[in-house]
């Protein structure tokens, strides 16, 4: 079994008390890994490391093409070390090998595109009156807290990381307890690759013990989250004490739109891999599925004879095509939402545990994929995210009908559509109140592209040079070319 150490300040550490916690693989419950178990001592340690990177050590006025070199040589890494990696998240998360190793390739391009990008950044001169001149200069934001999710572990780690040094930031990241061992070991290469000392750390440990003494501590200047909303709001209001800049992914009950005249084999496997991805384990998750009335019934049929046939199991078995959920947990909530669908719609396939598991699997978080139809967009199961394996099936009537549907949420994620009505899939986009909407397609999440949602999903962007931006401030510099003297004071 493997222990892993902190990485602060260019050191393997152990937590301030010694503490640690146990990391187990989902498909089986057994205990695979041992991670510190930290506090607040442990965050003002990385915290202050990466502040003496960042305000004494010349991190931030190391040459971008230099910076870009050190992201370069860690997407080398990555991809060097890309099956291993994978094996890692599978065994940890949850999530078939395929997926995972998707995911990883995804980390890979993350360094690569924000090391192309460090040497892009660049102001602007602006026109201003009278015999003037103003520049405005992007500096990195500073000390950046990092907070990252359990369901797509080193992805989403990587989309916080990456922009951040190639802006010059210092960053302290907090990998989910549950989920961290693709992190710790892809620190191995960060530091391999010539990340300076303090410029990078990572604290490993619960939410309450670093996660919010992270976002409550005064040298850390910049927060990025990802997460529930629940969460998400707390740490606004802790946050607040400092003035930090924020951003959040937070998030989503997605509608995936099908009107009648969408390709019908396209539909079928839009719907399903909306929602059935990751295990359900998806903040844009299709888990809305609004199907038009001349098709549903169809539709229907079609994605409960395909459910059926979804292959379930451990991760690394190649064909399976969903693994287990995270915890004993998240087990429970989607399970106790499942019986909360069956009082308020009709079920049509799924609905329970699996039942034939292999024996070393048998105490594994399985869930069926599961699909309620005649779902009204007032219900819990429509309403809430449940973030598993749960569909709910919605009809509607006209395009208005579908974006109506489709807005009554507190979310705004992400949408999707599928028609081959190019005129209706435009003005679907243009009424949906969602930050992401895919044509005829779902989940595509290209690191060239912004990700954020509307509304309760948060605000702030990652990926693409949005990404990049959220770890920049913007300098105004005015120059005065007049040597005479202002003249108020006369």
């Amino acid at each position: 079994m493997q222990v892993y150490k902190n990485y602060i300040d260019g050191e393997w550490v152990d937590s301030a008390s010694g503490k640690t916690l146990d990391v187990i693989n989902p498909a089986t419950r057994e205990v695979i890994a041992r991670v510190p178990d930290s506090g607040p001592a442990d965050v003002d340690r990385a915290v202050k490391a990466a502040r003496r990177a960042f305000d004494q050590d010349g991190w931030p006025q190391t040459p971008a093409r230099e910076r870009g070199r050190i992201l370069f040589r860690i997407a080398e890494y990555i991809r060097r070390n890309a099956a291993r990696l994978a094996e890692i998240e599978t065994t940890n998360n949850g999530k078939p090998l395929a997926e995972a190793q998707g995911d990883v390739a995804d980390a890979g391009n993350c360094f690569e595109y924000y090391g192309g990008l460090a040497t892009k950044i660049h102001g602007d001169v602006l026109t201003v009156p009278d015999n003037a001149m103003a520049l405005t200069l992007k500096e990195p934001v500073g000390v950046a807290g990092q907070i990252v999710p359990w369901n797509y572990p080193l992805m989403m780690a990587m989309q916080k990381v990456a922009p951040a040094l190639a802006a010059g930031c210092a960053c302290v990241l907090k990998p989910a307890s549950l989920t961290p061992l693709s992190v710790m070991e892809l620190a191995k290469g960060i530091e391999e690759c010539g990340v300076p000392r303090g410029a990078f750390n990572v604290v490993n440990g619960t939410g309450g013990n670093v996660g919010m003494p992270l976002v409550a501590h005064p040298g850390v200047d910049k927060i990025a989250f990802t997460g529930s909303s629940e969460v998400g709001r707390l740490i606004m209001r802790e946050a607040a004490a400092t003035v930090k800049r924020v951003s959040l992914a937070l998030g989503g009950k997605s509608p995936n739109i099908f009107f009648a005249d969408a390709d019908f084999e396209q539909a079928v496997e839009g719907a399903l891999f909306g929602v059935f991805l990751n295990q359900g384990e998806v903040c844009s998750a299709g888990s809305r599925v609004l199907v038009q009335k001349p098709i549903y019934r169809k539709l229907l049929d079609a994605m409960v004879e395909r459910t059926k046939k979804i292959k379930i199991g451990p991760g690394l078995a190649p064909d399976t095509k969903m693994g287990p959920l995270i915890s004993q947990d998240q087990y429970d909530k989607v399970l106790s939402y499942i019986e909360v669908g069956k009082k308020e719609a009709k079920l049509a396939v799924g609905g329970g545990r699996p039942k034939d598991l292999p024996k070393e699997n048998e105490r594994g978080f399985f869930v069926e994929p599961t699909i309620f139809y005649d779902v009204d967009n007032q219900a819990r199961i429509a309403r809430e995210e449940i973030f598993g394996p749960v569909m709910s099936v919605i009809p509607f009537d006209t395009e208005e009908d579908a974006w109506r549907i489709a807005n009554d949420t507190p979310y705004g994620l992400a949408a999707a559509v599928w028609t081959r009505d190019i005129f209706k899939a435009l003005r679907t986009v243009r009424n949906l109140r969602a930050g992401i909407v895919w044509v005829n397609h779902m989940q595509p999440a290209p690191v060239e592209a912004p990700w954020g949602g509307y509304k309760q999903s948060g605000f702030g962007r990652e990926l693409g040079p949005h990404g990049l931006d959220e770890y920049l401030e913007v300098k105004h510099v005015y120059i005065n070319m007049d040597d005479r003297p202002i003249g108020w004071y006369k």
